[in-house]
């Protein structure tokens, strides 16, 4: 049985070359064209008609690898203009925002364009994504590394504006903020989510959080106020040797959520409670 076109490498495509140390290099395939590093030269006619996986060797005899990058391999290594979300730290965020296949969501910061991808992703074709920032480099750049991963996008709409002066969109599902200033968003985040609508913010200090969740709490719109610091720390698994690895990934920031409710008001004075007081 042939193998299926998508599984096969094309000319465009970008391919993740590991070496025998697990060292990656991005590259775009183009016909003829030849690369090169410390471990020789390949060519990316050796990879273009080949299948996800294959196996190439370089002229000085050592072997590589070469796959279609995954999301997490695409994301750590993609070309940036400022730091973008960990993958995991996008995964908390998918799964504690509660990111689902079809659903409306609005995203500003975004930056390098780690986050759209994945949420793209997850929203999937019948959703739709509106991404803001307020700089038009960061958009261009977003593009770019949202087409190299995902040649068809049209869930994402690309905007240039600030969300803190107020949301166009309506009937929002979901609300994701990697702004440093979150809290200025929340208002107009009450009016634009729907109800039970989430609204989840990534920040990277506690003053940060404590000025955001003081905001969500004074919207007096917002309940399941939850934060979250994820760790991830590596394990070395070679032969008998089994330990975790030197180095981890530790703080990177705090994920904050919160579920939009109807607005708190006290209860109603009971009736049966004033008779009886008056009585007395």
């Amino acid at each position: 049985m042939p193998t299926a076109a998508r599984y096969i490498f094309h000319e465009g495509d970008q391919a993740l070359i590991l070496d025998r140390r697990g060292r990656r290099y991005l590259v775009t395939l183009q016909c003829a064209k030849d690369d090169q590093n410390h471990l020789g030269t390949f060519h990316h006619d050796d990879i273009i008609g080949e299948p996800d996986g294959v196996r190439i060797w370089t002229s000085k005899g050592h072997a590589l690898i070469v796959v279609k990058p995954g999301m997490a391999d695409y994301i750590r290594i993609m070309p940036r203009v400022a730091t973008v979300v960990y993958p995991k730290d996008i995964g908390a965020i998918i799964t504690y925002g509660d990111i689902f296949p079809g659903a409306r969501v609005l995203e500003a910061g975004t930056g390098s364009g780690a986050l759209t991808i994945a949420l793209a992703r997850a929203v999937g074709e019948r959703g739709a994504i509106y991404t803001y920032d307020i700089r038009e480099d960061m958009t261009a750049r977003a593009r770019e590394n949202l087409a190299a991963i995902m040649t068809e996008h049209p869930q994402v709409t690309f905007k240039n504006g600030d969300v803190s002066e107020g949301i166009p969109e309506t009937d929002l599902d979901r609300v994701v903020l990697d702004l440093p200033e979150p809290w200025h968003v929340v208002p107009h985040a009450v009016d634009a989510l729907v109800p039970g609508g989430v609204i989840t913010c990534f920040l990277p200090t506690v003053l940060q959080v404590h000025e955001l969740v003081g905001a969500l709490e004074d919207a007096n719109t917002f309940g399941m106020i939850e934060t979250t610091e994820i760790f991830m720390r590596t394990w070395s698994v070679r032969g008998r040797s089994v330990r975790p690895d030197h180095r981890m990934i530790g703080h990177t920031g705090f994920i904050t959520t919160a579920r939009k409710t109807t607005p708190y008001s006290p209860p109603p004075a009971s009736p049966t409670s004033e008779e009886d007081t008056s009585e007395n």
